[in-house]
């Protein structure tokens, strides 16, 4: 198909109108001729016109226009009642106190934007539109803008499909969608897209609401999604001493709603036959009683050879405050023992038993990806306490923060940031008291939980290269600050390396490859380290 206008520079204006030129068949043709012909009103020619399609041979129609004069401005009179400055201020930078002035290819995407801004406070059916359109000048028209205003739509009734059995209190408190709350439909699609974030439900298709006379109902269509994970590797090797057995490996095991409570399990064992072992169960139910409360409780045990042994656990209740943040407060206890007969003063290991008061603040920000669940965090914690040994009791405060946050460049690139601190403030300070850190977790290239520390600092950063929903490429340059008062050492550490993610039915594999340094040491090919996650979902 060709087209052709009335003179050269309407035809100037037609030609930069890209438009689809073959077609299977007549109608087809008849229908991109028209879509011309609205592009053409949109961008200002209003009075332009389809006169003709005529036959020009077997295989070329010829498509004639009028196109009227180009309309460039817009001035649009309003009133004070239906509109106010500070709305209209989104779309025009030439306001005054009756009229506006958009350019007029932007008229369009205005009323649009108009209208949606008025249909969020529960006025579902309003309409924006404009009348007495006239000619100013030559390049300028005139109108009125109108607001006709339906009824307010409130919620009254939410109903989910396809789950029947879905935790509801996670729509009120974790969505904010409950009943008696203004309808808005643009907020209310991307509120149900949130429950994807939560990997034990997804959303198999938009909301969809039934308007009576009296009454608005919103049904949610869901999907319960399986989303146990469970890796590990579990080995046995001969004491070296005693000729008995020990146990090297790891297990993870994570439980997620299913009691449909949208309750969660952890246990985690981890040894290497040697040196050190760890374990942690912990347990957390949310919104107990259809309340914005939930529970949650942990118990660690760690023992390092045969030195110490030191175990904590907490308990402590959550607030929802709204559907990214929550606070919570609890009780937290530490105990551990010297594991050898004689006195280790030397090397700082004493028995000892502390107790905590715990309050925090937590935000969270999710987003739709399988790979890269949360775009940004932010945790705060507190633990205010004392701490009893040798008939010394001292007080003791324990601070925590971490910061996660990935930079979306473009559907594939993003940069990746992590933070995670922590700091031990007292008189004095044991070895079984320290934090432990380093390993996949925390700074890669370093053995597990190899390093003492009364405060640390890992920053984590990954450039991350996205092939498909299921594998990704990143680089790896992490960075830590590490104090230990004990043996008045301060010390810097970096890494660098690479690593890959892979997601399968099964669940995900992880591999990195980390050299590990400190700040005066040289590159040693021996630092570097493997750490492999294989994650299994069912």
């Amino acid at each position: 198909m060709k087209t052709k206008s009335n003179d050269s520079i309407s035809q100037g204006l037609l030609d930069s109108i890209n438009h689809i030129k073959k077609f299977k068949d007549f109608k087809s043709l008849q229908n991109e001729t028209h879509q011309i012909l609205q592009v053409l009103q949109r961008i200002g020619c209003l009075e332009s016109e389809l006169k003709t399609i005529k036959k020009y041979n077997d295989s070329i129609y010829i498509a004639k226009y009028h196109v009227g004069p180009k309309y460039t401005y817009i001035k649009i009179f309003y009133s004070n009642e239906d509109f106010t400055k500070k709305e209209l201020f989104s779309y025009s930078d030439k306001i005054t106190e009756s009229y506006f002035i958009l350019p007029f290819e932007n008229l369009e995407t205005t009323l649009k934007g108009l209208n949606l801004d008025k249909t969020k406070n529960g006025n579902t059916f309003a309409r924006v539109f404009l009348n007495n359109i006239k000619v100013f000048d030559s390049k300028t028209l005139t109108a009125n803008i109108n607001l006709r205003n339906g009824s307010k739509r409130t919620i009254d009734q939410i109903l989910i499909k396809g789950y029947d059995k879905f935790p509801k209190q996670f729509i009120k408190y974790y969505l904010g969608i409950k009943k008696g709350m203004n309808l808005n439909n643009s907020e209310l699609i991307r509120k149900n897209s949130e429950l994807n974030s939560l990997r034990f439900v997804t959303a198999t298709k938009p909301p969809e609401i039934l308007f009576k006379k009296d009454s608005t109902t919103v049904y949610l269509y869901l999907r319960k999604v399986k989303n146990n994970n469970f890796d590990g590797i579990l080995g046995f090797s001969s004491g070296e001493e005693n000729q008995g057995l020990t146990f090297n490996g790891y297990i993870n095991l994570e439980l997620n709603n299913n009691l449909n409570y949208g309750e969660q399990f952890l246990l985690n064992y981890k040894a290497d036959g040697n040196d050190q072992e760890n374990f942690r169960a912990k347990l957390s139910i949310p919104y107990l009683f259809k309340t914005p409360f939930g529970i949650e409780t942990e118990l660690k045990i760690f023992k390092r050879d045969s030195t110490f042994l030191t175990s904590n656990q907490f308990a402590k209740i959550n607030y929802q405050i709204n559907t990214k943040s929550r606070t919570h407060i609890g009780y937290k206890s530490y105990q551990s023992n010297n594991l050898r007969k004689e006195s280790l003063i030397d090397l700082f290991v004493e028995d000892y038993n502390s107790k905590f008061l715990l309050t925090g603040y937590s935000f969270t920000n999710n987003q739709n990806n399988n790979l890269f669940p949360i775009k940004s965090l932010f945790q705060l914690n507190f633990e205010i306490g004392t701490k009893n040994y040798s008939s010394i009791k001292e007080s003791q405060l324990r601070v925590e923060t971490k910061l996660i946050y990935i930079f979306n460049l473009n559907l594939k690139n993003s940069i990746f940031l992590k933070n995670h601190s922590k700091l031990l403030n007292s008189d004095t300070f044991l070895t079984n008291e320290l934090y432990q850190f380093g390993g996949i977790k925390s700074i890669r290239g370093f053995n597990e939980n190899s390093i003492d520390a009364s405060f640390y600092s890992v920053l984590n950063t990954e450039y991350r290269y996205q092939f498909n929903n299921s594998l990704y490429l990143h680089s790896i340059l992490d960075i830590a600050y590490f104090e230990n008062q004990n043996i008045a050492l301060r010390e810097k550490l970096y890494s660098f390396g690479f690593g890959i993610g892979l997601q399968t039915k099964q669940g995900i594999l992880k591999f990195g490859i980390a050299n590990g340094n400190t700040e005066n040491q040289y590159f040693n090919f021996s630092n570097t380290k493997i750490h492999v996650s294989i994650t299994s979902k069912f």
